[in-house]
């Protein structure tokens, strides 16, 4: 007797297992969708049904509600271009850590200029000539005296915000 069985994998079909895989990842982008700002969403090619229940996902605050609405928007994400989506969200992700980076980066200048010397506040105003190196110095004077009477950091505030809008200018954001 023959056993005409075929225990191959080529059928094309996928697995449970692959399927319950897919499933996951879209209720989990489906989450993350739901962490978003409306006017990212807004960019986000989305059909109505989906809009609504992404607006309504706040609303469920009980553990299961949530899981369950949760799911409900898994399964509004199998009629969604997932690839655009995704392409979307990379590109906000790409651009927030664009702007940490830049951000962190500013701490530093404040920070060296509070610590440093000349020589770092000379180097500062190479980098951005339409530095006031008056005003700079009268803030990194009044930063380094709060720094030793243990004062709350208002100069160092202002410091990073004179910073962040010279680098504003410079990038022409402003």
């Amino acid at each position: 007797m023959v056993d005409s069985y075929d225990d191959s994998l080529d059928t094309g079909e996928k697995s449970k297992s692959q399927v319950k895989r897919e499933l996951h990842a879209l209720v989990d982008l489906g989450e993350r969708l739901t962490t978003l700002k409306p006017d990212l969403l807004a960019k986000l090619p989305l059909t109505d049904a989906m809009r609504r229940a992404l607006a309504d996902a706040p609303k469920h605050t009980a553990n299961i509600a949530r899981k369950r609405h949760l799911m409900f928007i898994g399964k509004l994400m199998r009629d969604q271009d997932t690839a655009a989506i995704l392409t979307l969200l990379d590109q906000l992700d790409a651009s927030t850590r664009q702007y940490n980076e830049r951000f962190h980066g500013l701490e530093r200048w404040r920070d060296r200029l509070i610590a440093g010397d000349d020589a770092v506040l000379e180097k500062f105003v190479l980098d951005y000539p339409e530095a006031d190196r008056q005003q700079l110095r009268s803030l990194i004077r009044q930063a380094q005296h709060e720094l030793a009477t243990n004062k709350p950091p208002a100069s160092s505030r202002k410091i990073f915000k004179y910073i962040r809008e010279l680098d504003e200018t410079q990038r022409g954001l402003r």
